[in-house]
């Protein structure tokens, strides 16, 4: 790989992950499926209780293509009460292991809240975000992510959300 098309999919990368916190916070799941392989899968709710993790396949936290990501994510953030988030990825680690496979470690806060009458409940997160990519038809797509916390701020009620 070239460094100049070394660098441009370093920036088609970051701009891939970007878009997909921006659909996620902005609610957008007709285009949050799109930033996905047919293939992807994710392990990011193992910080969930037991109970509230998706399980596909008999693998507990473990969620595979786009329209049941999208479905997964749109579960948690909408219902009887609604979630807002804020997601903010930092500086990556991106890493080729060809011309159409790269993984990155990006470090990630998040901050999640919804209202419980008067309480606003929050999550605020910090940790990494463990993904890799594959280039299909052209164009970079997640095909794999992984959310490891490394601290987590909540409030006392943040996990008893109405389902």
């Amino acid at each position: 790989m070239e460094l100049v098309e070394k660098l441009a999919a370093i920036e088609e990368i970051k701009m891939l992950s970007s878009r997909r916190v921006r659909y996620m916070d902005l609610k957008q799941w007709e285009h949050y499926g799109s930033v996905h392989t047919e293939d992807a899968y994710s392990e990011s709710y193992g910080d969930a209780p037991p109970d509230q993790q998706p399980v596909t396949d008999g693998h507990r936290n473990r969620v595979v293509g786009p329209e049941a990501l999208t479905e997964a994510i749109k579960n948690i953030m909408e219902g009887p009460a609604p979630m807002t988030s804020c997601h903010h990825l930092h500086q990556p680690e991106i890493e080729f292991s060809s011309a159409e496979t790269a993984s990155a470690i990006w470090p990630m806060e998040d901050h999640l809240w919804w209202q419980n009458g008067e309480t606003r409940e929050y999550l605020h997160g910090y940790g990494h975000y463990h993904e890799r990519y594959r280039k299909v038809n052209g164009t970079w797509l997640i095909c794999y992510r992984k959310l490891t916390r490394i601290n987590v701020e909540m409030s006392e009620g943040f996990l008893l959300r109405p389902k």
